[in-house]
């Protein structure tokens, strides 16, 4: 079963179908938006309204979602590409998301952990993320539990994660 339990705080696969976890995922999801981290403003309405479905139409993404009882504390978005490379998937994962209550209190960690079981389930060769230099909790969470800066030859550098708006 791909669901962890410590005390109170329950860690477990999203079922889009669920209307809990629907609406778990919409609110950290803003939550998260809002903060610094996230660039400060709330989801649209659009993505609000339209996030769970759009996310549940595609076989490739998966969310983990952690609750404190019965009160939804964080979430980690998931989607899966491909690696030309290795000629296996691997997993971005797109959000992490802990309510700032429970952060300090490894709940992403233990997210990561489920999200990367579900990862190796799909067969998937590797997980990628994008965090901002500034977040150094964050960074410090995602070397602690296994992530490190993406290189393919030390010579050329490290990979910068760069982005073109086509919509706004």
């Amino acid at each position: 079963m791909n669901d962890v339990a410590t005390s109170r705080l329950t860690i477990c696969r999203a079922d889009y179908g669920n209307p809990d976890h629907a609406r778990a995922i919409v609110g950290l999801l803003d939550a998260y938006a809002r903060d610094a981290a996230g660039g400060g403003e709330p989801l649209s309405a659009f993505a609000k309204t339209h996030l769970v479905q759009a996310l549940a139409a595609r076989p490739q993404a998966f969310s983990v979602l952690a609750f404190d009882g019965a009160q939804p504390v964080g979430l980690v978005n998931c989607i899966e590409g491909f690696s030309t490379f290795a000629c296996k998937p691997l997993v971005n994962v797109h959000d992490v998301a802990v309510l700032p209550s429970h952060r300090g209190q490894r709940v992403a960690g233990q997210m990561l952990a489920l999200a990367e079981s579900i990862a190796r389930e799909r067969g998937a060769c590797k997980m990628t993320l994008e965090v901002l230099q500034g977040n150094r909790s964050a960074l410090r969470l995602y070397e602690r539990v296994g992530f490190a800066a993406y290189q393919l030859d030390p010579a050329m550098g490290q990979a910068q994660f760069l982005q073109k708006w086509l919509v706004t």
